[in-house]
C-alpha cells in the first residue's frame, strides 16, 4: 500500500486566468503548487450550482425525456436545473420541477451535494427528493426546451438505469442517494443484488 498523509497530497492556487467565457460555464487557467514542490497549470471549468429533483407520487418517479444536443441522443431523466446566483438549491429543485413536469412539490428533502467531476469542476450537484406533488397543469419551459414528461414505476428506473434511455450518470448518483434514503440495502457477501423488494 503507498500511503501518503493528505497533508502531503495539498496543492495551492498561486494564480488563475479566465481563458473562455461561455453561456454554460467558464473555463480558467489555474496554477498550483504542491507541498512537495511539484507545480503546473490546471483546467478548472467554473460553473453554476446544479441541481437534480427525484419526484415520487404513488410509488411512481416523474421523469422528463429530451434531446441531449452533446450526445445527439434522447435521455429519460429527473428533472433538473441551474440554480440563479444566489438562489437557494432547495429553491431550484422546486421550481425547476414545475417549470418542467408542472407538479409542484408539497415537501422537499436534501438527499446529498455532490461534485460532478472534481478534476474539472469546480461547481456541486444538489439532489432532492420532491413529495406530496400537486399537478398544476402549467409549464414554463424555455424557449428551447422541448420536454415529455412521464411516469414509470419506482423499481423499472431503477433496475433499467445505465440501458440507452437512462444514461445521464447524474440519474445513478441520485438514485444511489434515494436508496439510501429508502433504506434499501444490498448483502455484501453477495456478487449480485436482489431488486425484488425495490419492485414491490
Amino acid at each position: 500500500m503507498y500511503y501518503t498523509p493528505d497533508e502531503e497530497l495539498i496543492w495551492n492556487k498561486t494564480d488563475r486566468e479566465l481563458i473562455c467565457h461561455t453561456p454554460v460555464y467558464d473555463i480558467y487557467r489555474q496554477r498550483e503548487v504542491a507541498v512537495n514542490g511539484m507545480e503546473g497549470d490546471y483546467i478548472v471549468a467554473d460553473a453554476p450550482e446544479w441541481i437534480v429533483t427525484i419526484a415520487e407520487t404513488e410509488g411512481r418517479f416523474v421523469l422528463v425525456r429530451q434531446w441531449r444536443h452533446s450526445s445527439l441522443s434522447l435521455t429519460t431523466e429527473f428533472p433538473g436545473g441551474v440554480s440563479e446566483p444566489g438562489e437557494d438549491p432547495a429553491v431550484t429543485a422546486a421550481r425547476e420541477l414545475e417549470e418542467e413536469t408542472g407538479y409542484r412539490p408539497g415537501t422537499m428533502t436534501h438527499l446529498g451535494t455532490v461534485s460532478p467531476n472534481p478534476a474539472l469542476f469546480s461547481n456541486r450537484v444538489h439532489i432532492y427528493l420532491a413529495e406530496e406533488l400537486t399537478q398544476t397543469g402549467v409549464r414554463h419551459l424555455d424557449r428551447d426546451e422541448n420536454i415529455s414528461v412521464i411516469e414509470l414505476p419506482v423499481g423499472e428506473v431503477i433496475k433499467n438505469f445505465a440501458s440507452v434511455d437512462y444514461s445521464h450518470a447524474f440519474m445513478g448518483t441520485a438514485l444511489a442517494l434515494y436508496m439510501r434514503y429508502r433504506g434499501y440495502h444490498t448483502d455484501t457477501t453477495q456478487t449480485t443484488t436482489d431488486i425484488k423488494d425495490i419492485e414491490k
